[in-house]
């Protein structure tokens, strides 16, 4: 007998190998030593394969407390779903497809009904929510998406500070100087982790706009 809990686990170790892309239903099936066609009777495709990594892992994902206030839920549920998926940047990268968030189980909308709440609860129209929480996910998951391949990159590289040999040139074209003036310390300002701060930034100004565009409604206060 193939259980479920048998076919994540041998598919999670070929993804943590060789990435989710040379995932296929066929090495899956040669990796536990089952047949294709005995396979097929537990996932239908790839797709639906991946969708019961990325549930299965949505359920292990703590739900946070929230605040009463509506911008800090939006922040506090959308740093769950940073915090979440930065630990499995793939699945991050599977989502990315606008509507295949739409296909997650509950625990995971659980965060995306959070913020779509604080959004109206700020004083935004409904329609607004989906532009709104469409913006912080972009925004979420390119910064995930980001800091993996960069990580990935300098795993493969010598000098994984080697910037582009003009970049930190002061005798370099004077359209340049600012980076030259920053080259040193590039690398360093680059990888601090300022998601949450930029995320304050991008929820109050998503807001704010929002505000202004509906009549009647007070601005959000910034913290």
């Amino acid at each position: 007998m193939t259980s479920r809990e048998q076919i994540l686990t041998a598919a999670r170790r070929l993804i943590d190998e060789h990435g989710w892309e040379k995932l296929t239903v066929r090495r899956l099936a040669s990796e536990i030593g089952v047949g294709t066609t005995t396979l097929y009777s537990h996932v239908r495709d790839k797709e639906d394969l991946l969708l019961l990594l990325i549930h299965e892992y949505a359920e292990r994902i703590p739900h946070p407390e929230l605040p009463s206030e509506p911008r800090e839920r939006i922040i506090t549920a959308a740093v769950a779903i940073h915090d979440g998926l930065a630990a499995w940047p793939w699945a991050a990268e599977v989502l990315t497809t606008d509507g295949f968030i739409a296909r997650l189980g509950d625990s995971f909308l659980w965060l995306v009904e959070t913020i779509l709440a604080g959004v109206v609860d700020a004083g935004c129209p409904p329609e607004e929510t989906v532009r709104i929480f469409r913006s912080i996910w972009y925004y979420t998951v390119g910064e995930i998406l980001v800091r993996a391949h960069t990580r990935h990159r300098k795993m493969h590289e010598q000098d994984p500070t080697c910037l582009n040999p003009y970049f930190g040139n002061a005798d370099g074209p004077l359209r340049h100087q600012h980076l030259a003036a920053i080259a040193g310390r590039w690398a360093a300002l680059a990888g601090q982790d300022t998601f949450a701060q930029g995320l304050r930034a991008f929820v109050d100004g998503l807001l704010a706009q929002c505000l202004a565009e509906t009549p009647g409604t007070p601005r959000p206060e910034s913290a």
